[in-house]
Protein backbone atom coordinates (compact mmCIF):
# COMPACT_ATOMS: atom_id res chain seq x y z
CA UNK A 1 0.00 0.00 0.00
CA UNK A 2 1.08 3.47 -0.81
CA UNK A 3 2.90 5.45 1.67
CA UNK A 4 0.94 9.22 0.64
CA UNK A 5 -1.07 10.81 2.84
CA UNK A 6 -4.18 12.13 0.40
CA UNK A 7 -6.20 13.78 3.30
CA UNK A 8 -2.96 15.96 4.08
CA UNK A 9 -2.33 17.87 0.52
CA UNK A 10 -6.31 17.89 0.50
CA UNK A 11 -5.71 21.95 -0.57
CA UNK A 12 -3.66 20.68 -3.78
CA UNK A 13 -7.06 18.62 -4.21
CA UNK A 14 -9.33 21.42 -3.42
CA UNK A 15 -7.55 23.90 -5.73
CA UNK A 16 -7.91 21.57 -8.97
CA UNK A 17 -11.54 20.88 -8.59
CA UNK A 18 -12.06 24.36 -7.90
CA UNK A 19 -10.36 24.85 -10.75
CA UNK A 20 -12.10 22.78 -12.77
CA UNK A 21 -15.70 23.93 -11.50
CA UNK A 22 -14.59 27.67 -11.88
CA UNK A 23 -14.14 26.79 -15.91
CA UNK A 24 -16.72 24.38 -15.90
CA UNK A 25 -19.58 27.60 -14.73
CA UNK A 26 -17.70 29.94 -16.86
CA UNK A 27 -18.42 27.74 -20.38
CA UNK A 28 -22.05 26.80 -18.83
CA UNK A 29 -22.50 30.61 -18.53
CA UNK A 30 -20.92 31.96 -21.84
CA UNK A 31 -21.88 29.16 -24.16
CA UNK A 32 -23.91 27.31 -22.79
CA UNK A 33 -25.48 24.10 -23.63
CA UNK A 34 -26.11 23.07 -27.31
CA UNK A 35 -29.18 20.89 -27.28
CA UNK A 36 -30.11 18.79 -30.13
CA UNK A 37 -33.47 17.93 -31.94
CA UNK A 38 -34.78 15.90 -28.78
CA UNK A 39 -34.50 19.21 -26.41
CA UNK A 40 -35.57 21.86 -29.04
CA UNK A 41 -37.73 20.69 -31.36
CA UNK A 42 -37.05 19.97 -35.31
CA UNK A 43 -36.09 17.28 -37.54
CA UNK A 44 -33.03 15.00 -37.99
CA UNK A 45 -32.20 13.82 -41.29
CA UNK A 46 -28.56 11.33 -41.80
CA UNK A 47 -28.41 10.14 -45.34
CA UNK A 48 -25.62 8.02 -47.04
CA UNK A 49 -24.26 8.46 -50.49
CA UNK A 50 -23.32 5.65 -52.76
CA UNK A 51 -21.20 7.10 -55.00
CA UNK A 52 -18.94 10.85 -54.13
CA UNK A 53 -20.59 12.80 -51.75
CA UNK A 54 -21.16 16.32 -52.82
CA UNK A 55 -20.03 19.63 -51.42
CA UNK A 56 -22.13 20.82 -48.50
CA UNK A 57 -22.98 23.82 -50.34
CA UNK A 58 -24.08 22.54 -53.32
CA UNK A 59 -26.64 20.30 -50.84
CA UNK A 60 -27.62 23.72 -49.68
CA UNK A 61 -28.13 25.25 -52.99
CA UNK A 62 -30.46 22.11 -53.83
CA UNK A 63 -32.52 22.39 -50.27
CA UNK A 64 -32.89 26.10 -50.89
CA UNK A 65 -36.18 26.05 -52.39
CA UNK A 66 -37.52 24.17 -49.80
CA UNK A 67 -37.63 27.13 -47.25
CA UNK A 68 -36.31 24.59 -44.48
CA UNK A 69 -34.95 27.68 -42.80
CA UNK A 70 -30.98 27.77 -42.04
CA UNK A 71 -30.10 24.27 -42.61
CA UNK A 72 -27.25 22.25 -40.82
CA UNK A 73 -25.41 20.06 -42.90
CA UNK A 74 -22.24 18.18 -40.98
CA UNK A 75 -20.47 15.20 -43.00
CA UNK A 76 -20.23 11.89 -40.90
CA UNK A 77 -17.65 9.52 -42.55
CA UNK A 78 -16.78 9.40 -45.87
CA UNK A 79 -19.63 9.57 -47.94
CA UNK A 80 -22.36 10.10 -45.25
CA UNK A 81 -24.66 13.70 -44.35
CA UNK A 82 -26.59 14.97 -41.31
CA UNK A 83 -28.94 17.35 -41.95
CA UNK A 84 -30.70 19.47 -39.60
CA UNK A 85 -33.91 21.39 -40.15
CA UNK A 86 -36.44 22.74 -38.64
CA UNK A 87 -39.60 20.71 -37.75
CA UNK A 88 -41.40 19.59 -40.93
CA UNK A 89 -44.01 17.18 -42.60
CA UNK A 90 -43.95 13.99 -44.03
CA UNK A 91 -44.24 15.55 -47.39
CA UNK A 92 -41.21 17.52 -46.58
CA UNK A 93 -39.13 15.35 -45.79
CA UNK A 94 -39.56 13.66 -49.03
CA UNK A 95 -39.00 16.69 -50.60
CA UNK A 96 -36.05 16.73 -49.00
CA UNK A 97 -35.05 13.34 -50.24
CA UNK A 98 -35.82 13.72 -53.67
CA UNK A 99 -33.60 17.07 -53.76
CA UNK A 100 -30.69 15.49 -52.40
CA UNK A 101 -30.81 12.66 -55.07
CA UNK A 102 -31.80 15.00 -58.15
CA UNK A 103 -28.65 17.40 -56.78
CA UNK A 104 -26.42 13.94 -57.35
CA UNK A 105 -27.81 13.13 -60.71
CA UNK A 106 -27.24 16.79 -61.60
CA UNK A 107 -23.88 16.90 -60.73
CA UNK A 108 -23.23 13.92 -62.26
CA UNK A 109 -24.69 15.32 -66.15
CA UNK A 110 -22.35 18.52 -65.65
CA UNK A 111 -19.15 16.23 -64.53
CA UNK A 112 -20.18 14.11 -67.90
CA UNK A 113 -20.43 16.94 -70.08
CA UNK A 114 -17.62 18.89 -68.64
CA UNK A 115 -15.83 15.45 -69.75
CA UNK A 116 -15.16 12.86 -72.16
CA UNK A 117 -18.53 11.99 -73.09
CA UNK A 118 -18.41 8.28 -71.48
CA UNK A 119 -21.68 8.02 -72.05
CA UNK A 120 -24.64 6.54 -69.35
CA UNK A 121 -21.77 5.11 -67.39
CA UNK A 122 -21.67 7.84 -65.19
CA UNK A 123 -25.08 8.59 -64.77
CA UNK A 124 -26.48 8.28 -60.87
CA UNK A 125 -29.29 5.74 -60.06
CA UNK A 126 -32.26 7.15 -58.15
CA UNK A 127 -30.96 5.20 -55.32
CA UNK A 128 -27.35 6.74 -54.93
CA UNK A 129 -28.70 8.75 -51.84
CA UNK A 130 -29.93 6.49 -49.22
CA UNK A 131 -31.79 7.37 -46.27
CA UNK A 132 -30.12 6.04 -42.58
CA UNK A 133 -32.66 7.78 -39.88
CA UNK A 134 -35.03 10.54 -39.72
CA UNK A 135 -36.01 11.89 -36.23
CA UNK A 136 -38.85 14.55 -36.28
CA UNK A 137 -39.64 16.37 -32.34
CA UNK A 138 -42.43 19.34 -32.28
CA UNK A 139 -40.93 22.17 -29.52
CA UNK A 140 -43.58 21.29 -27.13
CA UNK A 141 -42.22 17.75 -26.82
CA UNK A 142 -38.91 18.95 -26.35
CA UNK A 143 -39.60 20.84 -23.62
CA UNK A 144 -41.21 18.39 -21.90
CA UNK A 145 -38.03 15.85 -22.45
CA UNK A 146 -36.16 18.20 -20.88
CA UNK A 147 -38.56 18.83 -17.72
CA UNK A 148 -38.69 14.96 -16.77
CA UNK A 149 -34.75 14.52 -17.79
CA UNK A 150 -34.37 17.12 -15.20
CA UNK A 151 -37.19 15.55 -12.82
CA UNK A 152 -35.29 12.40 -13.04
CA UNK A 153 -31.99 13.30 -12.01
CA UNK A 154 -33.45 15.49 -9.22
CA UNK A 155 -35.54 12.59 -7.66
CA UNK A 156 -32.43 9.85 -8.31
CA UNK A 157 -30.05 12.28 -5.99
CA UNK A 158 -32.75 12.75 -3.48
CA UNK A 159 -33.18 8.90 -3.35
CA UNK A 160 -29.25 8.38 -3.06
CA UNK A 161 -29.15 10.89 -0.25
CA UNK A 162 -31.70 8.72 1.56
CA UNK A 163 -30.40 5.72 0.95
CA UNK A 164 -26.49 6.38 2.09
CA UNK A 165 -28.25 7.82 5.17
CA UNK A 166 -29.84 5.04 5.81
CA UNK A 167 -26.85 2.81 5.15
CA UNK A 168 -24.40 4.70 7.29
CA UNK A 169 -27.52 5.08 10.12
CA UNK A 170 -25.21 3.08 12.48
CA UNK A 171 -21.72 5.63 11.77
CA UNK A 172 -22.95 8.31 14.05
CA UNK A 173 -19.71 9.82 15.39
CA UNK A 174 -17.51 11.41 14.68
CA UNK A 175 -20.18 12.90 12.00
CA UNK A 176 -23.96 12.01 11.37
CA UNK A 177 -25.04 9.30 8.59
CA UNK A 178 -26.59 11.79 6.51
CA UNK A 179 -23.65 14.04 5.90
CA UNK A 180 -21.68 10.99 4.21
CA UNK A 181 -24.42 10.98 1.75
CA UNK A 182 -24.87 14.77 1.01
CA UNK A 183 -20.75 14.83 0.38
CA UNK A 184 -21.41 11.85 -2.19
CA UNK A 185 -23.79 14.10 -3.62
CA UNK A 186 -21.46 16.95 -4.14
CA UNK A 187 -18.65 14.99 -5.52
CA UNK A 188 -21.48 13.94 -7.74
CA UNK A 189 -22.43 17.25 -8.51
CA UNK A 190 -18.69 18.19 -9.26
CA UNK A 191 -18.56 15.11 -11.71
CA UNK A 192 -21.90 16.11 -13.40
CA UNK A 193 -20.73 19.52 -13.64
CA UNK A 194 -17.57 18.81 -15.34
CA UNK A 195 -19.19 16.19 -17.90
CA UNK A 196 -21.71 18.57 -18.87
CA UNK A 197 -19.23 21.53 -19.05
CA UNK A 198 -16.78 19.22 -21.36
CA UNK A 199 -19.61 19.03 -23.76
CA UNK A 200 -20.62 22.54 -23.71
CA UNK A 201 -16.90 23.44 -25.19
CA UNK A 202 -17.52 20.48 -27.45
CA UNK A 203 -20.85 22.53 -28.63
CA UNK A 204 -19.63 25.48 -28.81
CA UNK A 205 -16.20 24.46 -30.93
CA UNK A 206 -17.21 21.10 -32.80
CA UNK A 207 -21.27 21.78 -32.51
CA UNK A 208 -21.27 18.65 -30.42
CA UNK A 209 -25.46 18.25 -29.30
CA UNK A 210 -27.27 17.02 -26.14
CA UNK A 211 -29.33 14.78 -26.72
CA UNK A 212 -32.11 12.00 -24.72
CA UNK A 213 -28.71 9.40 -24.83
CA UNK A 214 -26.51 12.07 -23.17
CA UNK A 215 -29.71 11.89 -20.32
CA UNK A 216 -28.73 8.17 -20.06
CA UNK A 217 -25.24 8.67 -19.77
CA UNK A 218 -25.24 11.20 -17.10
CA UNK A 219 -28.06 9.03 -15.06
CA UNK A 220 -25.04 5.85 -15.21
CA UNK A 221 -22.34 8.73 -14.36
CA UNK A 222 -24.46 9.50 -11.67
CA UNK A 223 -24.40 6.00 -10.81
CA UNK A 224 -20.90 4.88 -11.59
CA UNK A 225 -19.83 7.98 -9.23
CA UNK A 226 -21.58 7.45 -6.04
CA UNK A 227 -20.49 3.83 -6.31
CA UNK A 228 -16.86 4.80 -6.34
CA UNK A 229 -16.99 7.03 -3.73
CA UNK A 230 -18.99 4.77 -1.45
CA UNK A 231 -16.63 2.28 -1.94
CA UNK A 232 -14.26 4.31 0.25
CA UNK A 233 -17.14 5.56 2.87
CA UNK A 234 -17.70 1.43 3.63
CA UNK A 235 -14.78 1.01 4.14
CA UNK A 236 -14.34 4.00 6.34
CA UNK A 237 -17.03 2.23 8.02
CA UNK A 238 -15.77 -0.70 8.27
CA UNK A 239 -12.06 1.06 10.07
CA UNK A 240 -14.04 3.25 12.40
CA UNK A 241 -14.78 0.79 15.00
CA UNK A 242 -10.79 -0.43 14.88
CA UNK A 243 -8.94 2.30 14.64
CA UNK A 244 -6.77 3.95 16.81
CA UNK A 245 -6.24 6.58 14.14
CA UNK A 246 -7.88 9.84 14.24
CA UNK A 247 -11.17 10.71 11.47
CA UNK A 248 -8.57 11.73 9.07
CA UNK A 249 -6.24 9.22 9.23
CA UNK A 250 -8.51 6.75 9.34
CA UNK A 251 -10.22 8.49 6.57
CA UNK A 252 -6.89 8.24 4.31
CA UNK A 253 -5.97 4.67 5.42
CA UNK A 254 -9.36 3.90 3.70
CA UNK A 255 -8.94 5.52 0.99
CA UNK A 256 -5.37 3.64 0.05
CA UNK A 257 -6.94 0.62 0.98
CA UNK A 258 -9.59 1.01 -1.99
CA UNK A 259 -7.27 3.45 -4.02
CA UNK A 260 -5.81 0.67 -6.12
CA UNK A 261 -9.58 -1.31 -7.00
CA UNK A 262 -10.58 2.33 -7.88
CA UNK A 263 -8.17 2.70 -10.38
CA UNK A 264 -8.12 -0.89 -11.75
CA UNK A 265 -11.57 -0.72 -12.31
CA UNK A 266 -11.82 2.90 -13.96
CA UNK A 267 -8.53 2.10 -16.27
CA UNK A 268 -10.47 -0.78 -17.50
CA UNK A 269 -13.63 1.01 -18.31
CA UNK A 270 -12.22 3.51 -19.76
CA UNK A 271 -10.24 1.00 -21.85
CA UNK A 272 -13.51 -0.65 -23.45
CA UNK A 273 -14.89 2.79 -23.44
CA UNK A 274 -12.18 4.26 -26.15
CA UNK A 275 -12.79 1.09 -28.12
CA UNK A 276 -16.34 2.34 -28.91
CA UNK A 277 -15.37 6.03 -29.86
CA UNK A 278 -12.78 4.63 -32.20
CA UNK A 279 -14.49 1.54 -33.67
CA UNK A 280 -17.91 2.21 -32.89
CA UNK A 281 -20.67 4.04 -34.97
CA UNK A 282 -21.50 7.80 -34.59
CA UNK A 283 -24.95 7.41 -33.28
CA UNK A 284 -23.34 6.17 -29.96
CA UNK A 285 -19.95 8.12 -30.02
CA UNK A 286 -21.28 11.13 -27.72
CA UNK A 287 -23.29 8.94 -25.25
CA UNK A 288 -19.57 6.69 -25.02
CA UNK A 289 -17.79 9.99 -24.73
CA UNK A 290 -20.07 11.31 -21.99
CA UNK A 291 -19.81 7.99 -19.92
CA UNK A 292 -15.77 8.27 -20.30
CA UNK A 293 -15.14 11.90 -18.96
CA UNK A 294 -17.64 11.06 -16.45
CA UNK A 295 -16.00 8.25 -15.14
CA UNK A 296 -12.44 9.97 -14.90
CA UNK A 297 -13.89 12.48 -13.05
CA UNK A 298 -15.81 10.13 -10.85
CA UNK A 299 -12.64 8.32 -9.98
CA UNK A 300 -11.02 11.76 -9.20
CA UNK A 301 -13.63 12.94 -6.90
CA UNK A 302 -14.31 9.36 -4.62
CA UNK A 303 -10.57 9.91 -4.05
CA UNK A 304 -9.34 13.58 -3.97
CA UNK A 305 -12.63 15.32 -3.36
CA UNK A 306 -15.36 13.74 -1.45
CA UNK A 307 -13.08 11.82 0.95
CA UNK A 308 -11.40 14.98 2.29
CA UNK A 309 -14.25 17.26 2.03
CA UNK A 310 -15.77 14.48 5.22
CA UNK A 311 -12.48 15.01 7.13
CA UNK A 312 -12.92 19.09 6.59
CA UNK A 313 -16.54 18.71 7.51
CA UNK A 314 -15.51 16.52 10.88
CA UNK A 315 -12.49 19.05 11.50
CA UNK A 316 -14.86 22.07 11.08
CA UNK A 317 -17.30 20.25 13.40
CA UNK A 318 -15.28 19.72 15.97
CA UNK A 319 -13.64 23.60 15.97
CA UNK A 320 -17.53 24.18 16.65
CA UNK A 321 -18.37 22.45 19.43
CA UNK A 322 -14.69 23.47 20.93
Amino acid sequence: MLAIDIIKRRKIWFFLSGTMMTAAIFALTFWGINFGIDFKGGSLLEVEYQDVRPDINVVKNALSPLALGSPSVQPVGEKGLIIRFRETSEEVHQSVLSKLRESVQTEAVENQSAGDGEGEENSQPAESVIENRFDSVGPSIGEELKSRSLSAIILVLAAMILYIAWSFRKVSKPIASWKYGLVAIIALFHDVLITVAVFSVMGKFWQIEINTPFVAAILTVIGYSVNDTIIVFDRLRENLPKSDLDFAATINKSVLQTLSRSINTSFTTILVLTAIIIFGGDSIREFVLALAVGILTGTYSSIFFASPLLAVWEKWQRRMHA
